[in-house]
C-alpha cells in the first residue's frame, strides 16, 4: 500500500489565495471542493462509525433521509466487548471496503470518546469507560479502514461526553484527568494508526471550543504526537472561521459555506490572520485527498479481491463477518446451567425485539441493512422447537395485560422461556441524554412475569447502554448483546444454542442504578458547564476508589467453560537495556479445564502501593490484555508487554509525564473484581525513561517520562475527597468547591446571555421579546426536514432543538451572514440587522 505520506511536493501553493481557502469549507453536506489545475479531487466523506451511511438524494447528519443500503455491524459498545484487536481490524476493513465500492473516500469514525457516565445518550458509539481499550480497539478500526485505502476520522477530539446542550456546552476537565483518561484514547490511535484525519467535537475544553483550540490541535495534537493529517470539524461544530484556522482547523463541514472562504481571505489581506494558516490547512486537505487517491489506484491493495464479487457475494460475506463479530462480543452476565438450551426443548420465545429486534442506535450512525435478520428467524432456522409471544410493544416497550398473560401462559407449558427485551429507539440516541436508567414498564414487568411462571428463562438483553435491572437474581441466564447489528439475531441463537461460547467482557460497569455512579443522579449538567468533578475516578477506578459493588464489575463475562490461572512472572522484557525505557513482560499460564472449547479475556491491572502516586490516583487501571482461545484441556503460556506508558502517570505540576519509583503489585484477573495472580514489583533506579524514536514527534520535554529513585516531588495539596473518594462525595456541594482547588487555575468565565452571538442558543433567544418571536423562523428552518422523520426522530429533534446554537441555522441552508443578521436584531438593530439578513438570503 502506499506510504501515508505521500511522495512529491504538495501543489497547493500554486492556487490563488482565494482558491486555497476554497478548500477549507465542503462544497456540499458530504463533499469537499477539487482543485482540479492542482490535481487535487473532490472527496466523499460518510458517517460511521459501525457501517456506511452514504447519501446520495437528500443529505441531513442525523440520519433522517434515506442511505445506500450497507452492512450495520455491531456497534462500538458491543464491539468492545470482544476485546479483540484483530477482529475489529477484520470489521473495519469491510466498512472500509464497503466505502471503496460505494465511492466514499473518507468514513467518520471510529469514535474512542470515554463513557464518563453510563446515561450519555450516545455512548452506544463509543467503546469504553477505560483509555487502554477505547485505545486498542480504535487503533484497531482506523487500521482496518485505512487498510483499503480509505481515511479513517478520529472523533470526537475531545471530552465529549454528554449529549445536551453538545454544540455549546464547556467540558471543563483538570489537567491531570485530561491526559490520562480523556486524550490517552485519542494519542494511542494517532501515534500507533495514524489515522487521515481527526474530528473535532462540538463543545467548548476548558472555555475554548475545540475546533478554535490552539492548545489542543497545535500544541498536542500535532506536536507532541507527531499528527501530520486533516483536522475536520464535526458538522455545525465551528464557531468562528479565523479563531479555527489559526488555531489548526483544516476543513470545516457540511458545505456550501461560501462565507468560511469570504472570511479567511479578508482577515489574510487585513493582516488577522497569517497566510501560512491558511496555507498549511490547505496542504491537509490535499495531503489527505493525495493519500486516499494515491492507495486506491494501487493495484495491490488489501480488499480488491473483495470488490470484484458481485453485489449478493461481498454483502453476504460481511454479514456473516458482522454475525461472527455479534457473537464474539456477546457477553453472558449470567447462567445457572440453563444455556447452552437442550436441544430437544420445547422454547418459549418471547418479546417483540426478538422479531423486530433493537440492533443499532439512532442519528448520525443510523445504517439502512443491506441484510438483517432476527432471533426468531434464527431459531426456527436453526430447527428449535419454539413458539412466540409478543409479550409487549417493541415501539415503545408497553404490555397490556393481554400480551402479558398470552406470554406467561406460554412460558409457564414451555420447558425454557427466552424473553428478548432492553431499551426502545427512542430511549437512547445521539443529540440527548437519557433521563433515566431504567428499562420500558411493560418489558421490567414482562420480565418479572415470565420468571415466576418458569424458573427456567433466560433474558436476552438489546440496548447500547447499562440498564437497571432490579430483576437480575430472578432469570437463570442473562445474555447481553448490545446493539449486534444486522445480524445479531444469529449471533445470540449461535450463543443460545452452544454453537458459539460466549467469550464477551463487559468494557464498561454496570451499576446497579444511576444513584450508585460517581455523579449520581446529577448527570447531565444541565447548566452547559460541565464541571468533570469526579476527577480520573470514572467507572470502574470510582467503584474500586469508594469500594462499592456493582451490579456487573467492568471486565465481567461468563463462559460455558471454566479458565485457570497459573505461574505469574513479572520480569524485565527480554532485550531491554537497563539504561532504557522501562519495559516488563508479564507472563502467565492459562489452562482450559472445562469440557469447551472457548476464549478467556485475560486483563493485567497495575496497583501502586500506598502513596506512591500522588493524588488523585485509582486503586487500580487496566494495563493491558489479551484474548486467548483453547481446547478442552489446552494451555497457553501468555505474555503481556508492559513498557513505561502503562505506569505512567501526569504531573499537573510540571505539565509532563513521570513514572513514579515505588512499589506495584501487577494483577492478572478475569475481570476487574475477579483477580487470579498478582506480583510486586519494583519502579525507580534513577534513570530517565526516554524513547529516541518517540522524541521525533515531539516539540518540548513535556512528553519525557521521569523515572527517579528521590523521593516523588510534592504534591499541591490535593483535597481530602480525592485523597479519600466515599460513595456519592462528588454530588455534596462542597465537591465544587473541591473541584476548583484540583482544577489549579482560574474556571472558565461562563458567557453572558446578552449580548448575543452565533453561539447564543435557540432557548436564549427567550431573553428578549424579538427573539420569542424570532421561534416562527427557526420552526420554519426545521419543518421540512421534521416532516420526514419518525416519532422518535422528532422526539430526539425536540430535545436537541432548543440548546440548537444559531450558527447551526447555517447546515440548514441559511447563510451564516444571514444568522448574523438575525443576531444583530436580536441585539436591539431592528433595521440594519434586517437588512442584513435579507440581503445576504439572496446573495449568490
Amino acid at each position: 500500500m502506499a506510504d501515508q505520506q505521500p511522495a512529491g511536493s504538495l501543489r497547493v501553493s500554486g492556487l490563488s489565495l482565494e482558491e486555497r481557502a476554497q478548500l477549507l469549507a465542503g462544497e456540499s453536506h458530504w463533499k469537499t471542493y477539487a482543485a482540479p489545475s492542482a490535481g487535487i479531487p473532490s472527496l466523499f466523506l460518510s458517517d460511521g462509525p459501525h457501517g456506511l451511511r452514504k447519501q446520495e438524494g437528500a443529505q441531513d447528519c442525523m440520519g433522517i433521509a434515506e442511505s445506500r443500503p450497507a452492512t450495520c455491524f455491531p456497534t462500538a459498545s458491543a464491539l468492545a466487548c470482544s476485546f479483540d484487536p484483530e477482529l475489529v481490524e477484520r470489521v473495519g476493513a469491510a466498512i472500509g471496503e464497503e466505502a471503496r465500492r460505494q465511492g466514499v473516500d473518507v468514513v467518520l469514525g471510529p469514535g474512542v470518546n470515554i463513557k464518563r457516565h453510563p446515561l450519555c445518550g450516545r455512548n452506544f458509539e463509543y467503546f469504553s469507560e477505560d483509555p487502554v481499550v477505547s485505545g486498542e480497539l480504535g487503533a484497531a478500526m482506523v487500521r482496518g479502514i485505512q487498510s483499503r485505502g480509505v481515511g479513517a476520522c478520529l472523533k470526537h477530539f475531545a471530552a465529549n461526553s454528554q449529549e445536551h446542550a453538545r454544540m455549546v456546552s464547556d467540558s471543563v476537565v483538570d489537567e491531570r484527568t485530561l491526559r490520562e483518561l480523556y486524550l490517552a484514547p485519542f494519542e494511542h490511535v494517532v501515534r500507533h494508526a495514524r489515522p487521515w484525519s481527526v474530528m473535532t467535537a462540538y463543545n467548548k475544553l476548558n472555555g475554548v471550543y475545540c475546533s478554535e483550540h490552539e492548545w489542543l490541535l497545535r500544541e498536542v495534537l500535532r506536536g507532541e504526537w507527531g499528527f501530520d493529517a486533516a483536522v475536520v470539524s464535526d458538522w455545525g461544530a465551528m464557531s468562528s472561521s479565523v479563531a479555527s484556522v489559526r488555531a489548526g482547523l483544516d476543513l470545516c463541514m457540511p458545505g456550501p459555506r461560501r462565507d468560511h472562504a469570504r472570511a479567511l481571505v479578508e482577515a489574510v489581506r487585513s493582516g488577522e490572520l497569517e497566510e501560512d494558516c491558511v496555507n498549511e490547512a490547505a496542504s491537509h486537505i490535499e495531503r489527505l485527498a493525495r493519500r486516499v487517491k494515491a492507495c486506491q489506484a494501487e493495484g495491490s491493495i488489501g480488499g480488491a479481491p473483495a470488490l470484484s464479487l458481485t453485489d449478493e457475494e461481498f454483502y453476504r460475506a460481511h454479514a456473516d463477518l458482522a454475525r461472527e463479530a455479534a457473537a464474539q462480543s456477546a457477553v453472558l452476565l449470567k447462567n445457572d446451567g440453563v444455556l447452552p438450551l437442550n436441544p430437544d426443548a420445547k422454547v418459549a420465545v418471547i418479546g417483540a425485539f426478538a422479531r423486530m429486534p433493537r440492533y443499532q442506535g439512532s442519528g448520525s450512525s443510523r445504517i439502512n441493512p443491506k441484510i438483517i435478520d432476527n432471533i426468531w428467524y434464527r431459531l426456527e432456522q436453526r430447527g428449535v422447537a419454539a413458539e412466540y409471544a409478543d409479550g409487549c410493544d417493541p415501539t415503545t416497550g408497553d404490555a397490556d395485560e393481554r400480551q402479558l398473560l398470552e406470554a406467561e401462559t406460554l412460558a409457564a407449558r414451555s420447558d425454557v422461556a427466552v424473553v428478548v427485551a432492553g431499551l426502545p429507539a427512542r430511549y437512547e440516541s445521539e443529540g440527548f441524554d437519557r433521563k433515566l436508567m431504567v428499562m420500558p414498564r411493560g418489558m421490567r414487568e414482562l420480565i418479572d412475569r415470565i420468571c415466576a411462571a418458569n424458573p427456567r428463562t433466560v433474558v436476552v438483553l438489546q440496548g447500547g447502554a447499562p440498564m437497571e435491572m432490579p430483576w437480575r437474581d430472578s432469570p437463570a441466564a442473562i445474555l447481553l448483546m448490545y446493539l449486534s447489528g444486522c445480524q445479531g439475531g444469529g449471533a445470540a441463537v449461535d450463543v443460545l444454542v452452544g454453537d458459539v461460547n460466549p467469550s464477551g467482557k463487559l468494557a464498561e460497569t454496570w451499576p446497579v442504578d444511576p444513584a450508585q455512579t460517581a455523579l449520581g443522579t446529577t448527570y447531565p449538567d444541565m447548566d452547559n458547564e460541565v464541571f468533570y468533578r469526579e476527577g480520573p475516578f470514572v467507572g470502574y477506578r470510582y467503584y474500586d476508589a469508594v469500594d462499592v459493588e456493582p451490579a456487573f464489575p467492568f471486565g465481567h463475562g461468563e463462559s460455558y467453560t471454566e479458565f485457570a490461572y497459573e505461574g505469574l512472572e513479572v520480569k524485565a522484557h527480554e532485550g531491554a537495556s537497563t539504561e532504557g525505557p522501562l519495559e516488563f513482560d508479564v507472563s502467565f499460564t492459562l489452562r482450559n479445564i472445562g469440557p469447551r472449547i472457548g476464549a478467556e479475556v485475560a486483563q493485567v491491572y497495575i496497583a501502586p502501593t500506598s502513596e506512591v502516586v500522588p493524588p488523585p490516583c485509582p486503586v487500580q487501571w487496566l494495563a493491558g490484555f489479551a484474548k486467548i482461545e483453547l481446547e478442552p484441556g489446552g494451555e497457553r503460556q501468555v505474555v503481556l508487554h508492559l513498557d513505561e506508558t502503562a505506569f505512567r502517570k501526569w504531573d499537573a505540576s510540571l505539565h509532563r509525564w513521570r513514572v513514579y519509583p515505588g512499589g506495584y503489585e501487577i494483577r492478572v484477573a478475569s475481570s476487574s473484581r475477579d483477580v487470579r495472580l498478582t506480583a510486586s514489583i519494583a519502579v525507580g533506579d534513577g534513570r530517565w525513561a526516554f524513547n529516541p524514536e518517540q522524541a521525533r514527534h515531539r516539540r518540548s520535554i513535556a512528553e519525557e517520562l521521569l523515572m527517579s529513585d528521590q523521593a516523588p516531588m510534592p504534591s499541591p495539596q490535593v483535597p481530602e475527597i480525592y485523597r479519600h473518594p466515599t460513595p456519592g462525595c462528588f454530588v455534596q456541594p462542597e465537591s465544587a468547591r473541591a473541584f476548583e482547588e484540583l482544577y489549579a487555575r482560574p474556571l472558565p468565565e461562563r458567557p453572558p446571555v446578552t449580548p448575543f452571538t452565533i453561539d447564543s442558543t435557540v432557548s436564549d433567544m427567550g431573553a428578549c421579546w424579538l427573539g420569542r418571536r424570532l421561534y416562527r423562523i427557526i420552526d420554519w428552518v426545521m419543518a421540512e426536514p421534521a416532516s420526514k422523520m419518525n416519532r422518535d426522530q422528532k422526539a430526539m429533534m425536540r430535545e436537541m432543538a432548543a440548546d440548537m446554537p444559531l450558527r447551526s441555522l447555517s447546515t440548514s441552508g441559511i447563510p451564516l451572514e444571514s444568522v448574523k443578521g438575525f443576531v444583530s436584531m436580536l441585539n436591539g438593530h431592528y433595521l440594519t440587522g434586517f437588512i442584513y439578513a435579507v440581503r445576504n438570503l439572496f446573495r449568490k
